[in-house]
C-alpha cells in the first residue's frame, strides 16, 4: 500500500487510503439510539498517507502559528486549502489499538514468513529387488548387458531405474513405483529405464518438483559394473536432467545376491520445490 501512496501523490494532492465501511452505523445519544447513518457517504481512514512535502511542512507551519491542532495530517492538509483524494485501502493496513489487534498483527507477519521461507529440499528412498530368470538381455542402470542373465519383472526388471523412480517419487510425496507404473498400467509391461525415469520426471514436475541429484546402490554379483558405471551414469542423467552416481558392492557373497539368486538396489534421491 505504500508504493500506491507514493505513485498516487502529485505536486498538489494529498493521498489517503480508505476502505469502505461496512458495518451499519447508528447515532446515539446516551445509551439511546436516535437514528441511522448513512454509510454511502462514509469511509474509515487509514495510514500511510502521502503528501507534497513541501505544501504538508507549510501547512504544519501556519498551524503551529494559529496555534490549531488536527487529528491527522490530511485535515490539516485540507484546512490549508489543498486538496486530498483517496484510494483503495488494504484489509491488512488496520490500526494497531488493542491487545487482539496485535495478535492479528503476529499471525499475519507469522504466515507471511512462512510464505517467503527458501524452499527446503526433500529426500526419498527406494528400494527394488528382483530375481534372475526373466527372458531376453540383462536391462540394469539404463543399459542392456548382452549375454547376461535377465532379470524378471512387470518391465524390463531394471531394478536400478525401479528403485530411483520409488525415490524420487517418495521424496515428492507422490505415491509409489506400484501405483504409477505398476500391473494396473499394462502399457508400461516390457517398458525400459527410459520411459519410466523420463515420466517420473514429469511427474515431479508436473507437481511442482525438480531433481536435485540421486544416489543408488547396486547389490549383486553380477554383472561386473565398474567397467560401465561412467556409461550408466551418463544414460540416467540425461534422462533425469539430474545428477546421477551409482555404486556396486558383491556384499561378500552374503544372502540371495552374494549366492547369485537376483539382484537388490537402493536408491536416495532429493528434490526440491520449484
Amino acid at each position: 500500500m505504500i508504493d500506491a501512496v507514493v505513485d498516487a501523490v502529485d505536486d498538489g494532492t494529498g493521498v489517503l487510503p480508505m476502505l469502505p465501511v461496512v458495518d451499519t452505523l447508528k447515532r446515539v445519544d446516551g445509551e439511546a439510539i436516535v437514528a441511522a447513518v448513512d454509510r454511502a457517504e462514509l469511509a474509515a481512514a487509514q495510514t500511510p498517507q502521502g503528501f507534497p512535502r513541501a505544501l504538508l511542512e507549510s501547512a504544519y507551519a501556519a498551524a503551529g502559528e494559529a496555534g490549531v491542532e488536527y487529528t491527522d495530517d490530511a485535515a490539516l492538509f485540507a484546512a490549508a486549502g489543498h486538496p486530498v483524494q483517496r484510494i483503495p485501502g488494504s484489509e491488512r493496513g488496520f490500526k494497531i489499538t488493542t491487545q487482539s489487534d496485535l495478535e492479528r498483527a503476529r499471525h499475519l507477519l507469522a504466515a507471511s514468513a512462512a510464505a517467503l521461507a527458501p524452499a527446503l529440499p526433500r529426500v526419498g528412498i527406494g528400494t527394488d529387488v528382483h530375481a534372475f530368470g526373466g527372458e531376453g538381455n540383462l536391462w540394469l542402470a539404463g543399459l542392456e548387458w548382452p549375454g547376461e542373465q535377465p532379470l524378471s519383472g512387470h518391465s524390463d526388471g531394471d531394478a536400478v531405474a525401479h528403485a530411483i523412480v520409488d525415490a524420487l517419487l517418495g521424496a515428492a510425496g507422490l505415491g509409489d513405483i506400484g501405483e504409477h507404473f505398476g500391473t494396473a498400467h499394462p502399457e508400461y509391461a516390457g517398458a525400459h529405464a527410459s520411459v519410466f525415469l523420463a515420466r517420473t520426471r514429469e511427474i515431479l514436475a508436473e507437481n511442482g518438483f525438480a531433481i536435485g541429484n540421486v544416489s543408488a546402490q547396486f547389490q549383486g554379483n553380477r554383472p561386473k559394473f565398474s567397467p560401465r558405471r561412467t556409461e550408466a551414469q551418463a544414460v540416467l542423467t540425461q534422462i533425469l536432467g539430474a545428477p546421477v552416481s551409482v555404486t556396486a558392492t558383491t556384499t561378500d557373497g552374503l544372502g540371495f545376491t552374494g549366492r547369485g539368486e537376483g539382484i537388490s538396489v537402493t536408491a536416495i534421491a532429493m528434490v526440491v520445490p520449484v
